[in-house]
């Protein structure tokens, strides 16, 4: 195993979003998952402390521990051994589904997974501050866990530590990033269980994925695409609507399989055109088609029975501003994307976004197709996210 190195780094990963395919991928059709902009960004910084220190300011969660009781919990061979000590250690119960328990506990099994060969332990501060909400269905666990992957691994020497020139960013090569999802998934699934995967690969690679059958292929090239994301913060069950469309389906199958096979017609036919604004310049037929779209698929799922009023709201004060939107992710509440423009004017935008603020509704102006999981300097990095990690 490669010594610790002495660490100060900051890295990102983006959150995600399903641009279409949402229910219909459950039942075999086409989905593409999206990363968005919205970021969590973690700092590493070694120590001599004796101690491992993680904070994590969004969710009211600060703790340490020293090393001397964490070494014990070292497996002798790895998965369930560790998974049991640390039940143990921690006090939480399996099943619990406590978002800050959740958190400290994907850290620990990460730490202890990736150090578990070192001589010694290494001591270490890690702060993580996101962008993204939390349980809004974004992507916010994955992205905690691609950090925290990526730290770690870089940290131990299993992948490599890029050299960044001031008020730059740098990515890994393909390889290391195989080894940062793969270790993201491991905590991915001790915070769901049961994951697909899908949110940690769109963190760790960025872009748009093409999810079909289990099998996630990325784009080649993509373009970045702005929008509004809109979280209406009507909470939902995502396994309530996924058995609703299920049991419609088979109350309905001749009404409902159609509609089905439209929306993964909407999820290939928007593929076609992502590649095609990649490849040729973006033009206005485009993002009309892409608007087109955006309306047929909101149309299937409330047919599927996944709309909700304050999804209704937010189509119509979005289209009021000719701006074209649907639910991502479960619906039934939850959160919508809104396309927008390039040349769509910065006052639209602000007037939308008061008018949604005015539901009480949260938004932000982002966009979809970022990069994956990177590697900042820290003048690369907003200095106002640089200095609420540097305060832990």
């Amino acid at each position: 195993s490669a010594p610790v190195r002495k660490r100060d780094v900051v890295i990102s990963a983006p959150g995600k979003a399903i641009l279409h395919g949402e229910h219909a991928v459950v039942h075999g059709k086409v989905a593409l998952a999206v990363s968005l902009n919205l970021r969590t960004f973690l700092r590493l910084q070694t120590s001599s402390s004796g101690k491992v220190c993680i904070n994590l300011p969004n969710i009211h969660t600060f703790l340490s521990w020293d090393l001397t009781l964490l070494q014990p919990l070292l497996p002798e061979n790895r998965g369930s051994d560790l998974m049991k000590k640390l039940r143990e250690f921690t006090g939480i119960a399996e099943g619990s589904t406590d978002t800050q328990s959740m958190a400290v506990f994907a850290f620990l099994y990460l730490y202890l997974s990736v150090f578990a060969k070192s001589p010694v332990l290494p001591s270490m501060t890690v702060a993580v501050w996101s962008e993204l909400p939390t349980g809004a269905g974004l992507g916010s666990s994955a992205a905690f866990c691609v950090c925290v992957a990526a730290a770690l691994l870089s940290t131990q020497g299993t992948i490599s530590s890029p050299q960044i020139l001031e008020n730059s960013t740098a990515r890994w090569s393909v390889e290391e990033l195989e080894l940062v999802n793969q270790l993201a998934f491991q905590g991915e699934k001790i915070i769901h269980g049961n994951p697909s995967g899908v949110d940690n690969a769109v963190s760790t690679w960025g872009g748009i994925l093409r999810y079909h059958a289990g099998k996630m292929t990325p784009l080649e090239r993509v373009p970045v695409l702005r929008i509004l994301l809109t979280n209406t913060k009507v909470p939902r069950s995502t396994k309530t609507l996924v058995a609703g469309v299920k049991d419609k389906i088979n109350k309905f199958p001749t009404i409902l399989i159609p509609v089905l096979e439209s929306v993964d017609a909407v999820s290939c036919k928007c593929e076609e055109i992502l590649a095609d604004m990649a490849t040729c310049s973006a033009t206005a037929e485009h993002y009309s088609m892409l608007e087109e779209l955006i309306d047929i698929n909101q149309h299937h799922l409330n047919v599927m029975g996944v709309g909700h009023p304050s999804l209704d709201v937010l189509c119509r004060a979005t289209l009021a501003r000719g701006l074209h939107s649907k639910l991502t992710g479960a619906g039934g509440g939850g959160c919508g994307i809104t396309l927008l423009r390039p040349e769509t004017d910065c006052c639209v935008i602000h007037s939308t976004i008061q008018d949604l603020k005015a539901f009480s509704y949260e938004c932000w102006e982002t966009s979809i197709g970022a990069p994956g999981v990177q590697l900042h300097s820290s003048g690369a990095v907003n200095q106002d996210i640089l200095c609420i990690l540097n305060s832990y």
